[in-house]
């Protein structure tokens, strides 16, 4: 039983063989078509989402004033770690 060799549309070096090019030819400007519209429509989502963000007014909404700070107390939360910390196999 003998061993069939591998068919591929592509060249050792990774290059289209011709076989391919015209595989693809009758696709080549239904592709490019659908790229442009496919293109076209997410830039025109893009614009129309970035145009209704712009309107938004946000004028007629009350900022509160900063909450009161509580008086400030020295080391308040920090916790400090004693001075002797045994480690094993020292005194």
């Amino acid at each position: 039983m003998g061993i069939l060799p591998k068919s591929s549309y592509y060249t050792r070096d990774n290059r289209q063989t011709a076989a391919l090019i015209r595989a693809r030819q009758p696709y080549l400007v239904k592709n490019i078509f659908t790229g442009i519209g496919l293109g076209a429509f997410v830039i025109s989502v893009y614009a129309f989402t970035i145009r209704a963000v712009a309107q938004d007014d946000f004028s007629d909404v009350q900022i509160p004033d900063a909450p009161e700070q509580p008086p400030h107390t020295p080391h308040a939360g920090t916790s400090r770690v004693p001075e002797q910390i045994s480690v094993r196999g020292t005194k």
